[in-house]
């Protein structure tokens, strides 16, 4: 392969702006087709992005043999059922997280997985330089030894950081496998994992508030192999005067604070006070789409592996269980 081939199944809100107009940006990858279950919203989409071609099932989009990889975006209950069919047809997969609806169906997909399939879970927070500048902080030991992270993730119901929908299906346990949680702590999750190794185990407590369909607080530890200790707590049903996005890494001589939805990594250390201010792509996930298409094109690694998804949703249901 020189060139990327991409089709898209499931171009909701998320391929919108963070993720489908990117395919297009990057070197040796172009956006070819596009598909939905509703045919008129997957014309409209292709029409306005200036995609080639759209479809309304999955078979058709998988049939068209210039397509060589595909970006599944559709709900966590169905990626399993396409990540199949796409290893089937043998396609590269690019697909979002969560990985799938909970850890036992990333542990069938992470066992049907062969050395000759290519996979990247969208963990694109990896790629973006506020997180990528956190990761040489620690690597450089900026503040000494790490000892122990701590994450706190205060929302109301009214938060502006997820993605909203018509049907709200994040907040349906079926499609979504569990609450706003269960959307967006895999990034969270992942950059603890892709920043301390290992994870020796982990454990966590969590609750519905006010009879809610899901649990909306949600607290859990991990014990890494390394001794570094985590301890994080999410609260969807926050005052709107406590809101908070924080994670605060200490170590020994310092500590590194930074937000998950912000573009400003904070280092205090013994001997200085620094602030490293970035700005994030438009299309966000253009950095980890492009790590993607080179890892396919076999320029680079895998910038985060099946058995990386399987890891972080392991944690997460250890925190919900």
């Amino acid at each position: 392969m020189n060139t990327i081939n991409w089709g898209i199944i499931g171009a909701g809100d998320v391929a919108e702006v963070k993720s489908g107009p990117a395919f297009n940006k990057v070197k040796n990858s172009k956006l070819l087709a596009v598909m939905r279950r509703n045919a008129a919203k997957a014309k409209d989409f292709a029409e306005r992005h200036d995609v080639p071609f759209w479809y309304d099932s999955i078979d058709a989009l998988l049939a068209n043999k210039d397509i060589n990889a595909v970006y599944i975006a559709t709900p966590p209950s169905s990626h399993l059922e396409i990540a199949k069919k796409c290893l089937a047809a043998k396609k590269c997969i690019y697909l979002e997280k969560p990985m799938t609806l909970n850890a036992d169906e990333a542990d069938e997909l992470h066992n049907i997985v062969t050395e000759n399939d290519t996979i990247v879970v969208a963990h694109y927070r990896r790629k973006l330089l506020p997180f990528l500048k956190v990761k040489e902080l620690i690597e450089s030991n900026s503040i000494g030894d790490i000892m122990f992270a701590d994450i706190q993730i205060l929302q109301s119901k009214e938060n502006e950081i997820i993605t909203k929908t018509e049907n709200h299906w994040r907040l349906k346990p079926a499609i979504s496998g569990g609450g706003y949680f269960n959307d967006i702590a895999p990034h969270q999750l992942d950059l603890m994992y892709y920043y301390f190794g290992d994870i020796k185990n982990s454990t966590g407590f969590s609750h519905s508030l006010k009879n809610d369909n899901v649990d909306n607080i949600v607290n859990g530890i991990i014990n890494f192999k390394n001794g570094i200790q985590f301890r994080g707590i999410w609260n969807f049903n926050a005052n709107e005067k406590d809101t908070k996005d924080e994670c605060k890494i200490y170590g020994t001589k310092g500590t590194i604070t930074f937000s998950f939805y912000g573009e400003k990594v904070f280092l205090t250390s013994d001997d200085k006070e620094e602030v490293f201010s970035f700005t994030n792509p438009k299309n966000i996930q253009q950095p980890m789409i492009e790590a993607t298409v080179n890892y396919f094109l076999k320029k680079a690694e895998n910038p985060c592996t099946v058995k990386d998804g399987l890891i972080v949703m392991k944690i997460i249901d250890s925190f919900i269980s």
